[in-house]
C-alpha cells in the first residue's frame, strides 16, 4: 500500500510539474514588470493607487500571457517537438511538456480559451464596475487578441511576418500604458517614450529565440520573421533594433525622464553591446552559446524596464 501511495504521489507531482512547466512562470516577468512600471508611475505622478484595480489588472495580464503561451504550446506542437530533439533550450521550442507526454496536447488548447475568457471577465469588471475608463476593454483586447492569435490558426500572426511587431507592442507600450490608464483614466505622454525601448528589447527577445528554432521552423513551413529574412538579415535587424533601443532610452530622458535613468541603464547597455558583438561574430551558431545569449537578452529587456522604475524612485 505504501509503495502504491508513493507511485500515486509521484504521478501527482509529475502532473503538477507539467502544469507549472506549461505555464512558464519566469516568462511572465516580461509582461508583469512593465505593468508594474505603469502602475507605479500613476502613483508617482498623481499620488493615486487603487489596490483592487491593480490586483485585478495583474491577474488579467497573467491570464492573457497564459492564454498566449498555452495556445502556442498547442499550435506550435510539431516545430517545438523537432526543436527540443535537436537543441533543447529553456528559452525556445516551447516548454517541452506536451512533446514529453506529461500532459495531453488538448490541455493547452482548452486552458488558452478558458484563460482568455477569464481575462475578458476581468476587463469588463474593471471598466463597468470599477469605472477605470472607457478604453479599458480596448486596451485589454489589444493585448489579448494578438496574444491568443499569435500562434492560433487560422489567423496565426507568427506566420504573417509581422507577428513579432505585435509582441513588441503587447509587451512594450501596452502593459505600461494599461497599468497607468486603469488607475487614472488617461495616458501620460511620457508613457510613449518608456514603451519604445521596452518594446524594442522584447522584439529582440522573440527574434533571437527564433534563431534557436530556425531549423525546426523551416522544416515545418513556419514562416516567422526570421525564416522569411534568413539568419544574415536577421542579425542586421537585431542589431538595428538594439541601436534603436539605446537611442530611445536617451530620447526618453530628453522627453522628461530623470537623468538617473542613464546611470541605471549603463550595465544594461553593456550587456546589449556585448550581445551585438556576439551576433556579429555569429556566436549564435553554437546552441549552448545561443542559450546564454537568449538569457542575457531577456535580462536586457527586464533591465530596461527596471531602469525606469529605479529612475522614478
Amino acid at each position: 500500500m505504501l509503495t502504491w501511495q508513493k507511485v500515486e504521489l509521484h504521478a501527482v507531482m509529475e502532473k503538477l510539474k507539467g502544469w507549472i512547466g506549461l505555464s512558464r512562470p519566469p516568462f511572465h516577468t516580461v509582461g508583469i514588470l512593465p505593468f508594474l512600471l505603469g502602475s507605479y508611475l500613476a502613483w508617482k505622478l498623481e499620488g493615486i493607487f487603487n489596490n483592487t484595480v491593480f490586483s485585478l489588472g495583474i491577474i488579467a495580464v497573467i491570464l492573457v500571457m497564459l492564454s498566449t503561451y498555452h495556445a502556442g504550446e498547442y499550435f506550435d506542437h510539431e516545430e517545438d517537438k523537432i526543436s527540443k530533439q535537436l537543441f533543447p533550450s529553456r528559452f525556445a521550442g516551447g516548454s517541452g511538456v506536451i512533446p514529453a507526454g506529461t500532459l495531453s496536447r488538448q490541455v493547452p488548447l482548452w486552458t488558452s480559451i478558458i484563460t482568455f475568457m477569464l481575462a475578458s471577465v476581468i476587463g469588463i469588471t474593471l471598466q463597468f464596475y470599477y469605472q477605470t475608463g472607457p478604453y479599458t476593454l480596448l486596451l485589454g483586447c489589444l493585448g489579448a487578441f494578438p496574444g491568443f492569435f499569435y500562434s492560433t490558426r487560422p489567423i496565426r500572426l507568427v506566420d504573417k511576418g509581422y507577428g513579432e511587431i505585435f509582441i513588441g507592442f503587447c509587451y512594450g507600450w501596452l502593459p505600461v500604458a494599461s497599468g497607468f490608464y486603469i488607475q487614472l483614466g488617461y495616458i501620460h505622454p511620457i508613457i510613449h517614450w518608456l514603451g519604445l525601448p521596452i518594446g524594442f528589447t522584447i522584439f529582440n527577445v522573440i527574434l533571437l529565440n527564433e534563431f534557436h528554432d530556425f531549423i525546426a521552423d523551416t522544416s515545418t513551413g513556419k514562416k516567422n520573421l526570421l525564416v522569411r529574412l534568413g539568419k544574415k538579415n536577421g542579425v542586421i535587424v537585431y542589431i538595428s533594433i538594439s541601436v534603436l533601443a539605446w537611442m530611445t532610452v536617451t530620447l526618453s530622458v530628453m522627453a522628461g525622464v530623470s537623468t538617473k535613468a542613464l546611470y541605471f541603464y549603463l550595465p544594461v547597455l553593456v550587456i546589449s553591446v556585448v550581445l551585438t558583438v556576439m551576433m556579429l561574430q555569429k556566436m549564435y551558431e553554437n546552441p549552448k552559446t545561443l542559450e546564454i545569449m537568449c538569457g542575457l537578452n531577456i535580462l536586457v529587456n527586464l533591465g530596461t524596464t527596471t531602469t525606469y522604475i529605479l529612475a522614478y524612485m
